[in-house]
C-alpha cells in the first residue's frame, strides 16, 4: 500500500469515521501532490477530505511545511520586512485598495512585499496582480528581484507571484478549480514567505470567520514570522471596514496573540461605506451581471493611483487605515491616531507617490 493510499483510507471515510493524520504524514501527502507523484484524483481527494473532516493543527502545520519546502525564497538586504498576505482569490464585492499599501508603507520606512496569483477560486475576484498589472507595474519578479527592490532606498516595495516563488503550488490551479470549494491548502499558502528580512519578518493577513485568527497565528509562529497582525477585513482582506468597529488579533516576538477593537474615527476616518464600491454595484456589492474582473481591476488601479496623488475618498481612507494598523502593530507609533497622521503625511507630501512611481 502506498503512502497516499494509507492516508486516504483514514481521512476520507466520512464525517464520523475519518481519522486524523500526523504532521509528518500531512507534509508527505502534500509533497506527493506538489511533486505530481500521485494521480490527480487522489490529489483532489486528499485536499478536500482534509477540509471536510476539518484539519487539525498538526495537519495544517504539515501542509504549510510542504508548501514552504517547495517555496523559492530570498532574503532582502534590510533588517525587517513586512509580508502582506491578502486573499489569493481576490475581491468580488468591493474594489481592493490593498495593492497600493506596499508603496505607502515603504514611504513610512517599512519595506513591504505582497504576493498572490492572477486568478483563483472560489471567488475568482480582482487580485493584487490584476490591479498592479492594470496600473503598469511589474508582476513577474522572482523572489531575488523582489528582495532587491525592497533594499532599494528609492523603492522599498515589490509584488511577487506564486508562479515565480512556488511553481509547484501554482501548477495545482486547475485542480483547485475542479475541486470548486476552498481546499485545505488555501490557509497555508499565504504563509509561504517568499521574501524575508535579515533580522525579522512580519506577517499581515486578513480573515472573515472567527476560527481563523488562532489558526493563522499558530501557523505564522510555526513559519517563523516574528510578529503577525490578523485583521478582520472586508472580504477577508487586510483592510477593515471603514464604517464599522474594527477588530484585529496580533502577536509580537512570537508570543501569544491578543485582540484589539477600534473605531475608524480614532484614525480620523468618517465614511458611510465599508470599502470602495465597484462601479455599477449596489451598496453590498451586488450586481445584475457577472463581475468583469478586468474592468474592475482597471477601476481599482485608477482609484489607487488617484489616492496616491492626493484625491480624497474611500480608497485613500483604506490606505490610511491599513497602513496605520501596520505601523501601530510594529510599534512605530504609540496610537492608531498617531500612525494615521504619519500615513497622511507621506500621502500628502508625495513620498508614497514617489515610491509608487519608482516601482514602475
Amino acid at each position: 500500500m502506498s503512502v497516499m493510499d494509507s492516508i486516504l483510507q483514514r481521512i476520507a471515510t466520512g464525517p464520523e469515521l475519518s481519522k486524523d493524520i500526523s504532521r509528518e504524514e500531512a507534509r508527505e501527502g502534500m509533497r506527493l501532490v506538489l511533486d505530481a507523484q500521485v494521480d490527480p484524483v487522489q490529489a483532489g481527494v486528499f485536499l478536500i477530505a482534509l477540509r471536510m473532516k476539518r484539519e487539525t493543527d498538526d495537519e495544517n502545520r504539515g501542509l504549510l511545511e510542504a508548501i514552504r519546502d517547495a517555496t523559492q525564497r530570498a532574503t532582502a538586504p534590510v533588517d525587517e520586512v513586512l509580508d502582506l498576505g491578502d486573499p489569493y482569490d481576490g475581491y468580488n464585492r468591493t474594489l481592493p485598495a490593498a495593492p497600493f499599501l506596499p508603496p505607502v508603507l515603504a514611504a513610512c520606512g517599512v519595506p513591504t512585499v505582497s504576493h498572490g496569483v492572477e486568478s483563483m477560486g472560489p471567488k475568482y475576484g480582482v487580485t493584487h496582480r490584476q490591479v498592479l498589472s492594470a496600473a503598469g507595474m511589474p508582476v513577474d519578479l522572482g523572489p531575488e528581484e523582489a528582495a532587491a527592490r525592497l533594499g532599494d532606498a528609492r523603492i522599498g516595495w515589490a509584488y511577487v507571484d506564486q508562479k515565480a516563488f512556488c511553481p509547484k503550488l501554482y501548477a495545482l490551479a486547475h485542480l483547485r478549480t475542479l475541486i470548486v470549494k476552498r481546499p485545505a491548502l488555501t490557509t497555508a499558502e499565504v504563509l509561504a514567505g517568499p521574501v524575508r528580512g535579515r533580522r525579522k519578518t512580519h506577517l499581515v493577513t486578513g480573515y472573515v470567520h472567527k476560527a481563523y485568527p488562532r489558526i493563522y497565528a499558530l501557523l505564522a509562529r510555526h513559519a517563523g514570522f516574528d510578529s503577525a497582525l490578523i485583521v478582520r477585513g472586508v472580504e477577508g482582506g487586510v483592510i477593515p471596514s471603514l464604517a464599522q468597529i474594527g477588530k484585529v488579533f496580533r502577536y509580537r516576538d512570537r508570543g501569544e496573540e491578543t485582540a484589539t477593537e477600534f473605531k475608524p474615527v480614532e484614525l480620523g476616518i468618517e465614511q458611510s461605506v465599508r470599502a470602495p464600491r465597484i462601479p455599477g454595484a449596489g451598496e453590498e456589492g451586488e450586481r445584475e451581471t457577472p463581475l468583469d474582473t478586468a474592468a474592475a481591476a482597471q477601476a481599482a488601479a485608477r482609484a489607487g493611483v488617484a489616492a496616491l496623488e492626493g484625491q480624497p475618498g474611500p480608497t485613500r481612507d483604506c490606505l490610511v487605515c491599513g497602513a496605520a494598523l501596520c505601523l501601530w502593530h510594529l510599534g512605530r507609533h504609540r496610537s492608531l491616531g498617531e500612525a494615521a497622521g504619519a500615513v497622511r503625511g507621506v500621502l500628502e507630501g508625495g513620498a508614497a507617490r514617489a515610491r509608487w512611481r519608482m516601482g514602475g
